[in-house]
């Protein structure tokens, strides 16, 4: 689904066209560009929720909420690694991933 700007207002009841605007501007929220307008998805809209959280409720400073979006990011980034990675794990003949086993086993 995609998001108007009022719309994402609407979804969100601590913010504001000026505050989005804001936070687009600044490259924490970044949504789609079409030929006539922006648009937001559900993950864009998710992010807005915790930008506000970490903003009203949290009081978290302008100066870290990039930081915190940013730590996010990455492990968000590795997470889809890692499932790549175990994915290609599984797709290998069982002595290979019993191999990988013991040697995991053996570093912990």
């Amino acid at each position: 689904m995609r998001y108007t700007e009022d719309q994402v207002v609407a979804e969100v009841r601590t913010l504001t066209v000026e505050r989005l605007r804001a936070w687009v501007a600044e490259g924490w929220i970044v949504p789609a560009t079409g030929e006539t307008a922006i648009s937001f998805t559900e993950i864009d809209v998710a992010r807005v929720r915790l930008v506000c959280d970490l903003a009203d409720e949290m009081a978290v400073g302008d100066e870290a909420i990039p930081v915190i979006l940013s730590l996010i990011d990455q492990v968000h980034g590795l997470r889809g690694e890692l499932k790549r990675l175990v994915s290609a794990i599984e797709r290998q003949p069982e002595p290979v991933r019993a191999s990988i086993r013991q040697e995991i086993a053996a570093r912990d």
